[in-house]
Formats: C-alpha cells, structure tokens, sequence
C-alpha cells in the first residue's frame, strides 16, 4: 500500500457563511470550489492549506457535537484538526487580534512542543502546534 499524505479532512458546520468567513476570511484558507447542492441541502466548500484540503459542508439541519475532547462525553470520529505553526506566540496573538481566543499556551507532554486549542463556529477543537 502506498498512502503519501492526507488529501482532505471533511467537516459538516451548521451556518455556511458564518464557518465560511472564519476559515476563509480569518484564518487565510484558499477557496478552490464552492458549489450549493439543492439537491442535499447544503453547500460545499472545498478549500487548501498547505498540501492538505478542507472540505467544509454547511448543513443547517446537522446534529450538534456530543461533547468536547477533554470531556468523558466525547464520540468517536474527528476529535480535532491540528496546525503546525513555526512560532505559537505570534499565531495566539494574531488570532486574537481577529477576536479569536485560545487557551493557554502549554507543553504536550508527549512531544515536548508548545501547544493550544482555539474552537471554530460549532465548537470543533483547533489546535496550534510548533
């Protein structure tokens, strides 16, 4: 088997234009498809970072999430997207200057690299990784 890289994450939010502004305005995701399907009921919003896509579908009607990673309650399935960044101080502060908050900078005990989490529209965990 032969699997080079992940070509894209998929993520179902619940307000379009909202999760469209924060991942496209904000945080600086390139648009590459936007198409709305009548058909289903929601849009669907292909978008690049790096050599990965994010594919975003807005579902008004989607169920909530059951719970938050630090919690007992959380589900199988996608517990967050993580993004490498080269220095986590100037992103926090750069997120925060868009009106975004994270939480405290702190160590990952596995990897010994600073480290946070800031939450997207519906509340899907986004960590910060150096």
């Amino acid at each position: 088997m032969n699997l080079n890289i992940i070509h894209h994450i998929a993520i179902i939010v619940s307000d379009y234009q909202k999760s469209r502004h924060f991942y496209v305005d904000l945080l600086g995701f390139k648009v590459l498809r936007e198409n709305h399907r009548p058909e289903k009921n929601d849009y669907k919003l292909d978008l690049k970072l790096g050599d990965c896509e994010l594919e975003i579908f807005g579902k008004p009607d989607a169920p909530k999430r059951v719970g938050q990673p630090e919690y007992p309650s959380e589900a199988c399935g996608l517990r967050h997207l993580a993004f490498k960044v080269d220095c986590i101080e100037d992103t926090v502060a750069e997120l925060k200057t868009l009106g975004i908050e994270c939480e405290p900078i702190r160590l990952d005990t596995f990897t010994n690299k600073k480290m946070t989490f800031f939450k997207d529209p519906d509340g899907l965990p986004l960590e910060l990784h150096e």
